[in-house]
């Protein structure tokens, strides 16, 4: 039961610190830009409970976790998301570029703590065996901490990721909007109602569904298998750790 218990910490708490910072990012920007309606809201806050979303924060995480548990016997993945920040473009001084701005926060801030993750992360230490990779190694030497800041700087690069797709309401959509000429981001804007139905479907739904007809379609996590392995090695070479982190996957 303690494993059990310690395995949950380890896996929702970076998820939990990465959701809540990527949402403060958003407030903190858009103050900086002059829109105070997430400071009055109560939103530029570290306290993760002023961001819960009952679906993203409590119920998906939740499954998730539980499902991994009682199939794998082992958490290898979290995602969730928060309550999104308010934010009044109105009171921007150009309000196209304000909102890709303050939608460019978020996925930034993630990036910078999965930056700051790796430059937490414990060497291994003593000579290599043949063919064990270094990570591996630094994680078994420190397995609470070296745990911990896999999934955080996990949790931060797929969450930076997922919320750069070009779709509305993700920060990729509002990037998108405040970058193309004003018709075609009017149209773009105008996803924002079924965005989030499109993306449900495209990522999770679809996958699965089609995956029992023998269907091989999941652009998103196909994407991750590419990136996650690549970020992970970058990350690490910006550090000066220079770890070979390709047997990390997602």
């Amino acid at each position: 039961m303690i494993e059990i218990i310690g395995q949950i910490a380890v896996a929702a708490i970076p998820v939990i610190l990465a959701i809540t910072l990527h949402e403060a990012a958003h407030g903190y920007a858009a103050l900086a830009l002059g829109d105070d309606t997430a400071k009055n809201a109560g939103r530029l806050s570290l306290n993760p409970l002023r961001h819960i979303d009952r679906v993203g924060t409590i119920l998906l995480p939740g499954f998730l976790l539980l499902f991994q548990l009682l199939f794998l016997s082992q958490v290898r993945f979290m995602f969730g998301w928060a309550k999104p920040v308010p934010v009044s473009a109105f009171k921007f001084r150009n309000p196209r570029r304000g909102m890709a701005i303050v939608a460019s926060a978020g996925p930034a801030m993630n990036f910078f703590l999965a930056f700051l993750g790796a430059l937490l992360m414990p060497l291994p230490h003593g000579p290599l065996p043949s063919g064990v990779d270094p990570l591996d190694m630094a994680v078994a030497q420190h397995p609470v901490v070296g745990s911990f800041l896999v999934y955080f700087i996990l949790s931060n690069l797929v969450l930076g990721l997922f919320n750069l797709l070009p779709i509305p309401p993700l920060d990729g959509g509002r990037i998108a909007v405040g970058l193309l000429p004003m018709s075609l981001a009017r149209r773009w804007a105008n996803l924002e109602r079924l965005g989030i139905l499109l993306v449900v479907l495209v990522v999770f739904l679809l996958p699965p569904l089609l995956g029992e007809f023998g269907i091989n379609f999941d652009p998103f996590r196909d994407t991750l298998q590419t990136v996650i392995p690549w970020a992970v090695n970058l990350l690490f070479q910006l550090t000066g750790h220079n770890l070979n982190s390709g047997l990390v996957h997602v």
